[in-house]
């Protein structure tokens, strides 16, 4: 008949125990009183000294993970050969990998005999496995993601709120499950990488970080045009964030309801700085230019033509005589 201890699914502790056994008498006495508390099922024997060894390879394994990590990171860092994906997906590879090792490790030194979990394994695989399915395929896209390098650390992608309004933002980090992205609203969005793979995403920086600015400007009908262009091109032009080349455009878009719609197009190298500010940058400096040429930008007006003009005046009499009326009646 099968001793106790080798039917125990987890003979590392009973094994552990035992060396400390005979290696040292007072904590062996230790050891046997803490194994004395526990339950015994069927053949196998579970105790607070297999609970606490238990605990302490599971805090082993997680603290050489993570120290392996960072250690895979201190000397990727080192590397000069490979750009900053490339060594984000070796960091990622290498922390998976150091992870998968050190969970075997540590079964092994649990001496945890999985055939005598079948059962119990093979079903918790199974809910572990539809629970995780999400985080497994999150993982499997950001690897994806890296290798053919569409999405990387610093790029500028276009991200939408839950009410819809669009805004952009640039990647911070590449996460096991989402990547971060912070907006210039210091608002932090975590998108699945799932998500990065089947909808379409809008990368300002994919093949390069150049993005045209457009800023729509009306100026009235009595202006003259081509002075009007060349400041609203000089504007543009001593903006500080403005590309010199590409080159500002200047645009006539069309004939307005107020006046004469010009558009202002131009280029900048960081988006992550802000459109709305290089714009307004830009409107600044038209404004004053304006303002020195005696330019004038439209606003809505409205003519009101009266086709019979003795009813009106019929009206404006009736309305004195009321107001004389009432004046009379008061005093």
């Amino acid at each position: 008949m099968a001793s106790p201890a080798s039917d125990d699914p987890l003979r590392g502790a009973e094994g552990l125990k035992d060396a400390v056994v005979s290696g040292s008498g007072t904590l062996g006495e230790y050891i046997e009183w803490l194994d004395s508390y526990g339950v015994q099922v069927g053949t196998m024997h579970f105790s607070a000294w297999s609970a606490l060894v238990v605990v302490a390879v599971i805090a082993g394994v997680i603290v050489i993970s993570r120290l392996g990590g960072k250690l895979a990171h201190w000397m990727l860092g080192k590397v000069t050969g490979l750009d900053l994906t490339q060594k984000l997906l070796a960091e990622k590879l290498v922390s998976i990998t150091i992870w998968a090792l050190a969970i075997l490790v540590g079964i092994d030194i649990l001496g945890i005999d999985l055939t005598a979990l079948t059962v119990f394994s093979g079903a918790f695989g199974l809910a572990l496995g539809f629970g995780l399915q999400k985080t497994f395929g999150n993982l499997l896209a950001g690897i994806i993601l890296l290798m053919d390098r569409s999405i990387k650390p610093g790029d500028v992608i276009a991200v939408s709120d839950q009410s819809g309004r669009e805004s952009f933002g640039q990647i911070r980090k590449i996460g096991i499950r989402a990547i971060s992205v912070i907006t210039r609203d210091k608002k932090e969005y975590l998108i699945p990488n799932e998500n990065l793979m089947i909808n379409q995403v809008e990368n300002w920086s994919y093949s390069a970080r150049d993005v045209r600015v457009k800023a729509p400007l009306s100026v009235a009908y009595a202006t003259d045009l081509a002075l009007a262009e060349e400041l609203m091109l000089q504007a543009a032009r001593e903006t500080p964030r403005v590309l010199e080349t590409p080159e500002p455009k200047v645009l006539l878009m069309g004939f307005g309801e107020n006046g004469i719609a010009f558009e202002i197009r131009f280029w900048i190298v960081d988006p992550e700085e802000g459109i709305s500010s290089v714009r307004s940058d830009v409107y600044k400096r038209v404004w004053h230019l304006f303002c020195e040429a005696g330019i004038h930008i439209p606003f809505p007006q409205r003519e009101i033509n009266i086709s019979n003009i003795e009813q009106l005046e019929d009206l404006v009499d009736g309305l004195k005589g009321r107001k004389r009326d009432e004046r009379k009646s008061a005093s």
